[in-house]
């Protein structure tokens, strides 16, 4: 855990952790919001990004989070230890912005009542053996949520209920997903299997985020194009590789593609899939396609 808490991660409990995002305080000065505020109508401000498992089955070369430090889960805390621990860490977060004349009060205290979770910070959120319960929980706390797994545990895509369900897809064929991944084990199989899932599951809206990565897995528009008609998600993002944390020392800085390569990829992979361009944002380096070219506010 050394090596999460000099990133700024607190740590919750046995395995679990939080951390103030970028956005969360430009949003509290009213200076931006991330581009899931412009794509989903997320209020960064009132966004709780935390992760309920700091352990991972993958090692991905682009992760900018500490993949090099392993952790061992020894016992499993209950949803509501995690829920309580992270909620109380965003309050201490917050409670900072109130003595600087930059932030906007009103945003400050609407701060204090968060309305959004995304189980995505660093880990494997599908390794949590409590995950249902814990959206269930966050839900009965008025709190939409995002899941955003690598896609190696489908069982548990069968059965979670996340407000939106992501998955990464960071390789058109399992050699590609073998370099950029650096999975524990035989996995590719399994990412395979929940695409299907993500295909059958039209009771959630579902995400596809392809993080791309010059030189590694930014190729073959078409494969990836294949994958998503398994997945026929509501949104496919397709986002450049940030040259950011530990990943610095795997990757070099000109791994990461420029908005218009982006863009331009972004278009190969909606022609291969049958999908639209529905929205980009420069400052993040993200482009959204969807199956109509559209994107609709989550529902809060």
């Amino acid at each position: 855990m050394g090596l999460l808490k000099k990133q700024g991660y607190h740590i919750v409990g046995e395995h679990s952790a939080i951390k103030p995002c970028l956005w969360l305080g430009r949003s509290i000065k009213s200076q931006g919001s991330c581009y899931k505020a412009q794509f989903y109508g997320i209020s960064s401000h009132r966004c709780v990004q935390m992760t309920p498992c700091i352990a991972c089955n993958q090692r991905c070369l682009h992760c900018w989070r500490p993949v090099e430090e392993p952790y061992t889960v020894e016992s499993w805390d209950r949803p509501e230890v995690i829920i309580d621990g992270c909620l109380a860490e965003q309050k201490r977060f917050i409670t900072g912005y109130g003595g600087t004349s930059a932030t906007d009060k009103v945003r400050w205290k609407e701060a204090f009542e968060p309305k959004h979770a995304a189980i995505s910070l660093v880990g494997e959120p599908t390794l949590y053996p409590y995950l249902e319960e814990l959206v269930e929980m966050f839900r009965a706390r008025n709190m939409s949520t995002f899941i955003v797994t690598n896609g190696t545990r489908p069982d548990v895509l069968k059965k979670v209920t996340p407000s939106q369900l992501y998955m990464s897809l960071d390789a058109p064929d399992e050699e590609t997903y073998l370099k950029t991944c650096n999975p524990v084990g035989d996995l590719w199989g399994r990412v395979n299997e929940s695409l299907e899932v993500l295909g059958s599951r039209e009771d959630l809206r579902r995400a596809l985020r392809i993080t791309l990565v010059k030189g590694l897995n930014m190729l073959d528009p078409e494969g990836y194009g294949d994958l998503i008609k398994k997945a026929m998600p509501d949104y496919v993002e397709v986002k450049a590789y940030m040259h950011l944390g530990y990943s610095r020392n795997r990757l070099p800085r000109e791994a990461m593609p420029h908005h218009e390569e982006v863009l331009e990829f972004a278009r190969k992979v909606a022609d291969a899939s049958g999908y639209r361009l529905a929205m980009d944002v420069e400052l993040s380096r993200v482009a959204l396609i969807s199956k109509d070219g559209n994107t609709k506010p989550l529902d809060l």
